[in-house]
């Protein structure tokens, strides 16, 4: 699956930094009992509670208050819904995007593809490029 340069930078530092959990996950909470940390340090996923209190935090911090109360980015699961329909919008064939989702081509067009902005434009510009090329 694609990501954009700069995000694999800062996941290469994030596992530089902290490395990754027993079952590959990126971020992990570390136990300890009794104050004492455990070695190897047990680890399990974060909570989601936790995510979705550090998830509104970094709402609050970037966004305007507008934009805050809006549905805008509400929930980190979000992003997935923005990438897949920016794949989309960026003209990259269906059945590729389906397969770096893990849905099938039903589901990604019944789901995502209603998101897709300008695609009239784009796909009557390449009717009339193939009708012209065909002359």
């Amino acid at each position: 699956m694609p990501a954009h340069p700069e995000l694999v930078a800062i996941l290469r530092r994030h596992i530089q930094e902290f490395q990754l959990g027993v079952d590959g996950r990126l971020f992990v909470t570390r136990t300890a009992r009794y104050g004492i940390p455990i070695a190897p340090p047990f680890v399990k996923p974060v909570s989601l509670g936790t995510i979705y209190r550090a998830w509104h935090r970094a709402r609050e911090s970037v966004f305007s208050q507008r934009q805050v109360n809006s549905m805008l980015a509400r929930r980190p699961y979000d992003l997935r819904h923005a990438c897949l329909s920016t794949w989309l919008s960026a003209g990259v064939p269906p059945a590729r995007v389906a397969e770096w989702a893990g849905h099938s081509i039903e589901v990604l067009l019944r789901v995502y593809a209603k998101c897709v902005e300008g695609d009239d434009e784009v796909a009557l510009k390449r009717i009339e490029e193939a009708l012209g090329q065909a002359e």
